[in-house]
């Protein structure tokens, strides 16, 4: 067993040995939309603890500068852009000076979202237009714009951030959001097939419900923290920390066979 493992490992180009460095993500450039959100500051930390240089970018350029500073303080360098991801210019200037800084953009993750929850009869075409072109239009021009250099480098990894509500609905006001997410499912299917040739590798992950400082007030409310938990089969939601590991994986080279896949964070609710 073990002289056919080594057998595999030579190969592929591997030392045994060197498979420890599989997570590793030293030099390499990653991009977090919505980098200054509870869940785009903590995906940008534990990239950083791994390795990575990182951009965070959003609306808000005050709460990313706290963001860039904390990454540096892990040892990595970053650099805060302030950019409206439903414009393509914005994001075409956020990729230039991401690769004008590093040279190169190794990772995208693209948090950046919004939902307008109000039910389905009644839903305003504004809101429509709102939730989806940041959800779906905005995450579009990412992968095109970031992919664009990926396909130059012939490497890349883009994670999409979709959501549990992107694979099934709910009895009321979630028409925009999981609509949106739904079709993030699908932007990552398809430029996954497109940009395989590329060496591009394109996933999804899609958490349920994760407490950050955005929900924790809704989450500290009695009846609803039991209708959550009573829903998930580990009986609890999620936190920042659940979704790192993940992350961390479809960034490094120990997912370099995996293209296509929408990775449920879930604790098992969508098993049912």
């Amino acid at each position: 067993m073990n002289d056919t493992l080594a057998d595999l490992a030579t190969n592929l180009n591997h030392k045994p040995q060197s498979f420890k460095n599989l997570f590793d993500l030293t030099g390499r450039t990653a991009i977090v939309t919505g980098g200054a959100g509870g869940l785009g500051r903590f995906t940008s930390l534990g990239l950083a603890d791994y390795g990575a240089n990182v951009v965070v970018t959003s609306r808000n350029l005050e709460n990313l500068q706290k963001v860039a500073d904390e990454v540096k303080s892990r040892g990595r360098d970053a650099l805060a852009i302030q950019a409206d991801l439903t414009k393509e210019e914005d994001v075409q200037r956020m990729v230039k000076q991401a690769v004008d800084r590093f040279g190169r953009i190794d990772i995208l993750v693209t948090y950046a979202g919004m939902n307008i929850p109000k039910p389905a009869e009644e839903y305003p075409l504004t809101d429509w237009k709102s939730v989806l072109d940041i959800n779906v239009t905005g995450v579009f021009l990412c992968n095109r714009e970031v992919g664009k250099v990926m396909i130059q480098q012939k490497k890349g990894k883009i994670i999409n951030v979709s959501s549990v509500r992107g694979g099934y609905g709910l009895t009321r006001n979630y028409i925009a959001y999981c609509t949106s997410k739904g079709a993030v499912n699908m932007i990552t299917r398809q430029l996954a097939c497109e940009w395989a040739k590329f060496n591009v590798l394109v996933n999804a992950i899609a958490p349920t419900v994760i407490e950050t400082p955005l929900t924790s007030h809704i989450l500290a409310k009695p009846e609803f923290a039991k209708t959550m938990k009573d829903r998930i089969p580990m009986g609890r939601w999620g936190y920042p920390q659940d979704l790192i590991g993940c992350i961390v994986f479809l960034a490094s080279d120990a997912s370099n066979f995996i293209t296509g896949q929408i990775i449920y964070i879930d604790g098992g609710v969508t098993t049912w």
